[in-house]
């Protein structure tokens, strides 16, 4: 498998990218000279470091901090995107948040947030990008998943069927522009250590009563028959693969990145 530097001169956006695997991601496409725009929130000093460290890399950044709550500040990132650049080529819908509970007990607010985060911010920065494709005659967009988009776990009922919808979102969303240059896939990772996977092994543990090493070791990895987390240079390499025109021909689909968890 071959990855031609196709990418060179691309725009991307990147949601949930002020940290964790979205700003692995910007760093890895930064590399391949793609023009960015950096979304999420966090310290403002600490977003303008990471934006300059990217255009570090010989490329222009921008950073927009678009709710990913509120349909119409994603329309306006998208927008100004398209403004800075005049292309939007790449779409990485990457924001996610996580929440650990028996169902009765699951507060309200969380299982909004987690759907409204995690499953409609994809559909409306989708929405919005998707006209733009078509006009340039090319375009990618690539779903950050999980494996729990194709299987499930307990106590994560809000998560589990966010991530269950995104992939029902890539399947028809691919079909439907088929035949305009456009994919659209998903990439389902297993655990990556990441600060969201910290805070999921505290909630984990409290859920289930039982310490945090406990979790790591009989939780989190036993389900990976590596008995190693991903890293992110791996999810930035499957993809810049998605990205690049070796897989022009891959639609609708998902590459799976979880150490055999699904294989079983």
């Amino acid at each position: 498998m071959t990855t031609k530097n196709t990418l060179k001169g691309k725009t991307a956006i990147i949601t949930g990218s002020t940290s964790g695997i979205g700003l692995g991601l910007a760093h890895g496409l930064a590399e391949s000279g793609v023009n960015l725009v950096i979304n999420g929130f966090g310290d403002p000093d600490k977003i303008e470091q990471d934006r300059k460290a990217l255009e570090d890399k010989g490329i222009t950044c921008l950073y927009h901090g678009a709710d990913m709550t509120k349909p119409a500040e994603i329309q306006d990132m998208v927008s100004a995107a398209h403004n800075a650049f005049g292309q939007i080529d790449i779409l990485i819908n990457n924001a996610g948040i996580q929440h650990v509970s028996k169902i009765e007990d699951f507060p309200d607010d969380k299982w909004e947030a987690i759907i409204a985060i995690n499953l409609s911010s994809s559909f409306y920065a989708t929405k919005h990008v998707i006209p733009l494709m078509k006009k340039q005659g090319w375009g990618r967009v690539v779903n950050i998943v999980s494996a729990h988009g194709l299987v499930a776990s307990p106590f994560k009922s809000a998560y589990v069927s966010a991530k269950h919808g995104m992939m029902g979102m890539t399947k028809a969303v691919a079909l439907e522009v088929a035949e305009d240059n456009i994919t659209v896939n998903a990439i389902c990772p297993g655990y990556v250590h990441t600060p969201l996977v910290d805070n999921q092994i505290k909630d984990t543990a409290k859920a289930r009563g039982i310490s945090e090493e406990q979790v790591i070791n009989d939780v989190l990895l036993k389900a990976q028959w590596t008995k190693e987390f991903v890293s992110i240079d791996q999810l930035v390499g499957t993809a810049k693969f998605l990205c690049s025109e070796d897989a022009a021909n891959i639609t609708g689909t998902h590459i799976s990145v979880d150490g055999g968890w699904t294989a079983a």
